[in-house]
């Protein structure tokens, strides 16, 4: 109660802050100094860390200066010690360049960054998915932006005042999608950037994309766990689910001993990677297995995907970027049903989306994972949805979303 208490007070008194808003359109700002946040401020991870990381490692080329911006004070602790330039949010330099940077580049909101002091800073929402579920305003069940009655509309009020606005810059990776997120985000065609996710460019080699990557402590032993097993000649898997209610039903049809048992047979290594918000994670986290691990939350995917034979998923947007790898795909969707009713509606049918071999039951994920990895019979129906998610598939984002950013902000 106390808990809640407390947050209640820091959701509502944040509109105390408001004048400090106003008073930031006046502030002069740099065009050259970037800011990058993820998640709410918590993570370094997404698009914003691989944009972050290519625009470091490139100073000498593009002439910015990128910070990372950010409220978990680990990942700043870890970004100093490799050398990178980054500040806690509340921090005198976190305040000093909030108000200085002409570009905010974040992953969900502004406020990933810092809204309240963002007024007159140029805004680029790299976004965290493409996939085939309805978002933002085009989700009918996103309270959020479409309240049912008075109460719902006053109460979320302070969420929506800081969340995406129709002149932000919203990265989308085909034309398809940039009409797609015109109707998502309520925005015009001129507020929409096609060009490639700057997570996907690490999926390439780095002859490609040019980008060497930070790994934390918990994704190096990862990638060490997969090595290990590889080199005894596994098959590296993983699970990615998306966030939803009903993904508890998860519990009932998997037997967790049974699938460790199929996995040391067909010498195949499991990662489970689960949404942060995952209904079911400390559930799965109380299991141990030899052949299946479970990824910490906070860990991310990009690190370690590249690494994958085979992404078994459901209706993550995970799917749309592991079509640049061209591999087998399970789509083990035991919720279809009540997903599509009670949590999110499709922008086209699935199967023409994700024309890949389902399953709904534990019998037929494990029959589909050795037929998927046995013939991969899906590749040109893959492709199809493929071009229509991508207007390219290299490994050279980075380096162009850049140019396109530099653009905007003269």
């Amino acid at each position: 109660m106390k808990r809640r208490a407390v947050n209640g007070i820091k959701y509502w008194g944040q509109l105390l802050l408001l004048p400090v808003y106003w008073l930031s359109f006046l502030m002069p700002r740099d065009k050259n100094i970037w800011l990058f946040g993820s998640t709410f401020g918590r993570r370094f991870s997404e698009n914003p860390r691989y944009l972050y990381l290519y625009a470091c490692q490139h100073r000498a080329e593009n002439g910015l200066r990128p910070i990372w911006i950010s409220h978990n004070k680990e990942v700043i602790r870890f970004l100093k010690a490799n050398g990178y330039e980054a500040y806690e949010y509340h921090s005198l330099k976190g305040i000093w360049y909030a108000l200085r940077a002409k570009v905010y580049i974040f992953d969900n909101y502004s406020k990933d960054i810092n809204f309240w002091q963002s007024g007159g800073a140029v805004k680029v929402n790299l976004w965290h998915g493409s996939g085939n579920k309805r978002t933002n305003y085009d989700n009918r069940f996103d309270t959020v932006r479409h309240p049912k009655n008075l109460w719902e509309r006053w109460k979320t009020f302070p969420r929506r005042l800081s969340d995406e606005k129709p002149d932000h810059y919203t990265l989308a990776t085909s034309s398809a999608m940039k009409e797609i997120f015109i109707s998502a985000f309520h925005t015009d065609e001129k507020h929409i950037i096609v060009e490639g996710y700057p997570r996907n460019d690490i999926l390439f080699p780095f002859e490609e994309c040019q980008i060497r990557n930070l790994y934390t402590k918990e994704e190096r032993e990862l990638l060490r766990l997969i090595s290990a097993r590889r080199k005894s000649g596994w098959r590296i898997l993983t699970y990615m689910p998306t966030f939803r209610e009903s993904e508890t039903k998860l519990l009932t049809v998997l037997d967790p001993a049974v699938l460790d048992h199929f996995l040391e047979k067909e010498k195949l290594f499991l990662v489970m990677k689960l949404h942060p918000k995952s209904k079911i994670k400390k559930e799965l986290e109380k299991l141990h297995y030899r052949n299946i691990v479970n990824a910490d939350a906070e860990i991310d995917v990009y690190s370690f995907l590249g690494e994958s034979d085979l992404l078994i998923t459901d209706y993550s947007s995970v799917y749309t970027d592991f079509m640049l790898l061209d591999r087998p795909v399970l789509a083990f969707c035991y919720d279809w049903e009540e997903y599509t009713e009670h949590t999110r509606e499709c922008y086209i049918d699935q199967d023409e989306y994700m024309p890949e071999r389902k399953a709904t039951t534990m019998e037929e994920l494990m029959e589909g994972i050795c037929e998927v990895l046995k013939e991969d019979t899906h590749k040109e129906q893959r492709h199809v949805s493929r071009r229509r998610m991508f207007a390219k598939t290299d490994g050279r984002s980075c380096e162009r979303l850049i140019r396109k950013i530099k653009d905007i902000r003269k």
